[in-house]
Protein backbone atom coordinates (compact mmCIF):
# COMPACT_ATOMS: atom_id res chain seq x y z
CA UNK A 1 0.00 0.00 0.00
CA UNK A 2 1.42 3.04 -1.11
CA UNK A 3 1.75 5.90 1.25
CA UNK A 4 -0.71 8.33 2.22
CA UNK A 5 -0.10 12.09 2.83
CA UNK A 6 -2.26 14.94 3.94
CA UNK A 7 -2.39 17.54 5.79
CA UNK A 8 -3.67 19.55 8.91
CA UNK A 9 -4.16 23.20 8.87
CA UNK A 10 -4.03 25.08 12.46
CA UNK A 11 -3.98 28.67 13.01
CA UNK A 12 -2.15 30.16 15.90
CA UNK A 13 -1.74 33.36 17.74
CA UNK A 14 2.38 33.73 18.21
CA UNK A 15 3.83 33.95 21.74
CA UNK A 16 4.65 30.07 21.98
CA UNK A 17 1.23 28.71 21.20
CA UNK A 18 0.93 25.18 22.39
CA UNK A 19 -1.68 23.38 20.27
CA UNK A 20 -3.27 19.99 20.99
CA UNK A 21 -3.51 18.23 17.56
CA UNK A 22 -3.92 14.35 18.53
CA UNK A 23 -7.60 14.13 17.30
CA UNK A 24 -6.77 15.65 13.81
CA UNK A 25 -3.86 12.90 13.15
CA UNK A 26 -5.96 10.24 14.85
CA UNK A 27 -8.03 11.32 11.62
CA UNK A 28 -5.87 11.16 9.49
CA UNK A 29 -4.66 7.82 10.29
CA UNK A 30 -8.28 5.91 10.52
CA UNK A 31 -9.01 7.19 6.99
CA UNK A 32 -5.72 5.41 5.65
CA UNK A 33 -6.78 2.54 7.11
CA UNK A 34 -3.15 1.38 7.72
CA UNK A 35 -3.38 -1.50 10.57
CA UNK A 36 0.55 -1.83 10.90
CA UNK A 37 3.01 1.31 10.11
CA UNK A 38 3.94 4.32 11.34
CA UNK A 39 2.80 7.86 10.59
CA UNK A 40 5.47 10.64 10.23
CA UNK A 41 4.48 14.80 10.65
CA UNK A 42 6.78 17.09 9.65
CA UNK A 43 5.68 20.77 9.74
CA UNK A 44 7.54 23.64 7.45
CA UNK A 45 8.98 26.38 8.62
CA UNK A 46 11.97 27.35 11.17
CA UNK A 47 9.80 28.62 14.19
CA UNK A 48 7.29 25.76 15.25
CA UNK A 49 8.01 22.11 15.93
CA UNK A 50 6.00 18.84 17.08
CA UNK A 51 6.60 17.28 20.36
CA UNK A 52 4.14 15.06 22.78
CA UNK A 53 3.25 15.96 26.02
CA UNK A 54 0.34 15.60 28.81
CA UNK A 55 -2.01 17.92 27.16
CA UNK A 56 -2.96 19.62 30.74
CA UNK A 57 -3.04 22.94 31.84
CA UNK A 58 -0.36 22.65 34.79
CA UNK A 59 1.96 20.84 32.62
CA UNK A 60 1.46 23.11 29.92
CA UNK A 61 2.51 25.96 31.87
CA UNK A 62 5.39 24.02 32.99
CA UNK A 63 6.38 23.59 29.96
CA UNK A 64 6.59 27.53 28.84
CA UNK A 65 8.05 28.38 31.73
CA UNK A 66 11.00 25.83 31.01
CA UNK A 67 10.96 26.75 27.40
CA UNK A 68 11.00 30.79 28.11
CA UNK A 69 14.14 29.64 30.55
CA UNK A 70 16.03 27.71 27.59
CA UNK A 71 15.53 30.16 24.59
CA UNK A 72 14.57 33.15 26.29
CA UNK A 73 12.63 36.06 24.20
CA UNK A 74 14.34 39.19 25.98
CA UNK A 75 18.27 38.14 25.19
CA UNK A 76 19.94 39.92 21.89
CA UNK A 77 20.08 36.97 18.87
CA UNK A 78 21.82 37.74 16.09
CA UNK A 79 19.16 36.84 13.64
CA UNK A 80 17.73 40.09 14.82
CA UNK A 81 20.68 42.59 13.51
CA UNK A 82 19.88 40.71 10.21
CA UNK A 83 16.38 40.60 9.87
CA UNK A 84 14.85 42.76 12.39
CA UNK A 85 12.01 40.66 12.86
CA UNK A 86 12.27 40.10 16.46
CA UNK A 87 12.04 36.59 16.41
CA UNK A 88 15.41 35.15 16.96
CA UNK A 89 14.48 32.89 20.23
CA UNK A 90 11.53 30.98 18.47
CA UNK A 91 14.07 30.31 15.59
CA UNK A 92 16.15 28.91 18.56
CA UNK A 93 13.61 27.23 20.05
CA UNK A 94 11.95 25.04 17.25
CA UNK A 95 15.79 23.76 16.87
CA UNK A 96 15.33 22.63 20.36
CA UNK A 97 11.83 20.18 19.89
CA UNK A 98 12.22 19.39 16.25
CA UNK A 99 10.13 20.04 13.18
CA UNK A 100 8.88 16.32 13.02
CA UNK A 101 7.81 13.30 15.06
CA UNK A 102 7.54 9.49 13.94
CA UNK A 103 4.57 7.38 15.37
CA UNK A 104 4.25 3.33 15.31
CA UNK A 105 0.96 2.46 14.06
CA UNK A 106 -0.44 -0.70 15.46
CA UNK A 107 -4.25 -2.74 15.12
CA UNK A 108 -5.10 0.84 13.46
CA UNK A 109 -3.84 2.95 16.54
CA UNK A 110 -1.35 5.05 16.75
CA UNK A 111 0.78 3.97 20.11
CA UNK A 112 0.80 7.14 21.80
CA UNK A 113 0.53 6.53 26.14
CA UNK A 114 -2.67 7.33 27.77
CA UNK A 115 -1.49 10.59 28.73
CA UNK A 116 0.66 11.50 25.84
CA UNK A 117 -1.06 13.76 23.28
CA UNK A 118 0.93 15.20 20.06
CA UNK A 119 1.32 19.14 20.16
CA UNK A 120 2.23 21.49 17.71
CA UNK A 121 4.56 24.23 19.29
CA UNK A 122 4.36 27.95 17.71
CA UNK A 123 7.18 30.00 18.91
CA UNK A 124 6.94 32.67 15.89
CA UNK A 125 6.08 36.52 17.01
CA UNK A 126 2.87 36.61 14.91
CA UNK A 127 -0.28 35.03 14.23
CA UNK A 128 0.47 31.78 11.57
CA UNK A 129 -1.24 29.34 9.59
CA UNK A 130 0.58 26.33 10.47
CA UNK A 131 0.60 23.25 8.01
CA UNK A 132 1.43 19.90 9.68
CA UNK A 133 2.49 17.05 6.71
CA UNK A 134 1.21 13.77 7.51
CA UNK A 135 2.31 10.72 5.77
CA UNK A 136 1.34 7.10 6.98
Amino acid sequence: MPAQISQIMVQTTGKTDVIDVTHQVMGEVEKSNVQNGATTLFIPGSTAALTTIEFESGVINDLKKAIEKMAPEDIYYEHNERWGDGNGYSHVRAAIFGASLHIPIVEGKMTLGMWQQIVLLDFDNRPRERRIVVQV
